[in-house]
């Protein structure tokens, strides 16, 4: 039996999963969160062997969540869930111990079928997620310009896009408000974008801006 914990911050989201996950033959789920500091204490408490994780969340959202989860309980197994099916989230996300990364708008087999090939030791890229990376690829295209972003710099871009304040952003992510501003100025830089309204029509232009906002 596969013991989930279920990570979106949306009840009605949640509790369709659950439910659908708990039909499931071969899995359970034994606990739910709605946040990234919610995730990462259920981590801790119930061991679960594979975590469903939202990456648009409150807080310090599953980004990072996912981050710390992996570094501290590597034998975990995590399945991101996104609305964002291309860009630099699937990237950051396996990157930073993610074994699978399924988009929102999947069906529920799919879901079901990234959950038992990730606890076998596979990865897992829903159809359309794996579709526009292999097409980001190809010469022709041009890819996203936050694809060039560190790990920290796309936090800061988004808790930017998110209306935060340096000293926000410093105590979530636990560092200094100078170096939040180093991350802000690398960030710029590489976008080469000059102020937050340029940096939010750059969003808006490639997809990093949605109807659910990366929290």
């Amino acid at each position: 039996m596969i013991g989930i914990l279920l990570v979106d911050d949306h009840e009605l989201v949640r509790t369709g999963i659950e439910h659908l996950l708990n039909e499931a033959e071969g899995m359970t789920v034994i606990g739910i969160a709605r946040s990234g500091e919610e995730a990462i204490e259920q981590a801790d408490r119930l061991k679960p062997d594979l975590i469903v994780m939202d990456i648009n969340m409150p807080g310090i959202g599953g980004i990072e969540a996912c981050r710390k989860i992996s570094q501290k309980h590597p034998r975990v197994k995590i399945v991101a869930l996104s609305v964002y099916v291309d860009g630099p989230f699937p990237h950051q996300l396996l990157n930073l111990g993610a074994h699978g990364y399924v988009s929102k708008s999947c069906p529920i087999s799919e879901l079901i079928n990234a959950v038992r090939a990730v606890f076998d030791g596979k990865r897992y890229l829903s159809q359309d997620v794996a579709s526009k990376m292999a097409l980001a690829k190809l010469p022709d295209q041009y890819s996203s310009p936050f694809n060039d972003l560190s790990y920290r710099e796309l936090q800061v871009v988004i808790m930017t896009l998110q209306g935060r304040s340096i000293q926000d952003m410093a105590d979530m992510l636990t560092i200094s408000p100078k170096t939040v501003n180093t991350y802000r100025y690398r960030a710029y830089d590489k976008l080469s974008v000059k102020n937050d309204v340029e940096l939010t029509r750059l969003a808006a232009r490639y997809n990093l801006i949605s109807d659910t906002p990366v929290r």
